[in-house]
């Protein structure tokens, strides 16, 4: 087993959300009382409880193999404090597109561990999911500052591959060479079960109906509450605050936005379905809105339909009448991986590679069997937002856990050892700026002893 510091530098590298997201919504909880300052490093205060939260997430990441010292976490938590205060001072930006592609992926994540989003709302204490991403954005926003400042001092730094073979020599001889866990590579070829006309018209006959009668009196909220198929009407009425920056689909975004205040759109299609919005008031950059959601349903002989029609795409391959990239460049509806041969993108690392012992029970299920080269069978999926759709899933590619080779893992080994080589030079660099940094450490932990000269501001007293 690799020494415990190698599992700790791995880790760090990992998106650390889990805790981050609990240790945020501390902040939020306690907006007035806060627990015991531990450090202060630059303008960022590491709080007694973040060392305790992010002791537990490491140790739930490396699935009880190891455990860590208070002070191993402390000083892992002011690395990361370094990095963020410093990424401020050399001007490091991030955009709202990226902080809030990393809010989409985290709550992805923690919707597939808990099961709904409602849950994680619940289970971590946020009055809503506005509120969950309000306090996501704020997290992901260092998170991503930490990341880019990373990727500045380590820019330029290579290894060459008589640098890989040291570094995997080094591991071998001393018996720790890593246990690399079961690959694989999916593609997907999807199509979605439409609505009728008829059904469409139906909805949006519907909307319109509620919009005349909100316009001779009738109230939107009530209306919402009784019609809207939006999950939080039961708690908010439908209202929302938006903002340009929101992590609001575009077309809500863009009808908040164009209307005047009082007035009612016309109904307007996203991917959810339907909706019906008005423009309540307007305080600065924000647009305050109302919406009800009408979804059209899709009869079974629809979804049908698109079973068979998907059954008879997955013939043609298998008799070899078409290949399976082509069907997905002809048949596909799946946006996001038709215009890459169906290739299915892991949500939480943006790589095609998917690590089978931590998929999801239901989707390991379906492929875990599977050979390279292997189609599941066609089946029935909804997207987040309900959109229905069926599909069939081609095992690309299949490695089963090993011991690391020089030969077959070579890229993956020369991963491990430039991010060895980076880590060098992070920690290089966090001992001179340290020198530079104002860090305050509480007396409850002055008695740490730290790798790096932390405690400056105490020795030089």
């Amino acid at each position: 087993m690799p020494h415990k510091t190698t599992i700790l530098k791995y880790i760090k590298f990992l998106p650390i959300i889990a805790f981050l997201l609990i240790s945020s919504q501390t902040l939020h909880a306690q907006k007035v009382k806060i627990d015991g300052v531990a450090v202060v490093v630059g303008k960022n205060i590491v709080l007694d409880s973040d060392i305790a939260k992010f002791k537990q997430e490491v140790e739930l990441r490396s699935e009880g193999k190891i455990t860590f010292t208070d002070c191993e976490m402390l000083e892992e938590l002011m690395q990361q404090k370094l990095l963020s205060h410093h990424a401020v001072i050399d001007s490091v930006t991030v955009s709202d597109a990226e902080v809030n592609a990393k809010v989409d992926r985290s709550i992805q994540y923690f919707t597939q561990q808990l099961g709904s989003i409602d849950k994680v709302i619940k289970s971590y204490g946020f009055n809503d999911l506005d509120d969950l991403k309000g306090e996501l954005y704020n997290v992901q926003k260092e998170n991503a500052l930490i990341e880019k400042e990373q990727l500045n001092i380590t820019e330029k730094v290579d290894v060459t591959p008589e640098e890989v073979r040291l570094y995997y020599n080094g591991l071998k001889d001393a018996g720790e060479l890593p246990e690399f866990t079961a690959e694989i590579e999916l593609a997907q070829i999807v199509l979605n079960a439409e609505p009728t006309k008829e059904e469409v018209d139906r909805v949006i006959a519907s909307l319109n109906a509620i919009k005349k009668e909100i316009q001779d009196g009738a109230s939107f909220k009530m209306k919402a509450v009784i019609n809207s198929e939006d999950p939080g009407v039961v708690q908010n009425g439908g209202r929302y605050p938006i903002t340009k920056e929101s992590n609001f689909i575009k077309e809500f975004k863009e009808m908040a936005f164009s209307l005047e205040v009082g007035e009612i759109s016309e109904p307007f299609k996203s991917n959810f379905g339907y909706h019906l919005m008005q423009l309540h008031e307007i305080k600065g950059n924000t647009r305050v809105a109302s919406h009800i959601l009408m979804k059209p349903l899709i009869p079974d002989s629809k979804l049908k339909e698109t079973q068979d029609k998907l059954e008879e795409i997955k013939q043609e391959i298998k008799d070899g009448k078409i290949s399976f990239e082509d069907a997905v460049k002809k048949y596909s509806e799946d946006k996001d991986s038709k215009n890459n041969g169906g290739l299915i993108l892991n949500p939480y690392t943006g790589e095609s590679k998917f690590d089978l012992t931590r998929m999801d029970p239901a989707f390991y299920a379906r492929v875990n069997d599977l050979k390279t080269g292997e189609i599941t069978d066609v089946f029935y999926d909804e997207s987040g937002n309900g959109e229905k759709m069926y599909k069939f899933i081609l095992m690309k590619e299949r490695t089963d856990t090993h011991t690391a080779d020089i030969v077959n893992d070579y890229v993956k080994i020369q991963d491990l050892a430039l991010k060895k080589k980076k880590e060098e030079i992070i920690e290089k660099w966090s001992k001179d700026k340290i020198k530079d940094t104002y860090i305050k450490i509480s007396e409850d932990h002055a008695k740490c002893k730290f790798k790096k000269n932390w405690k400056k501001e105490i020795n030089n007293k």
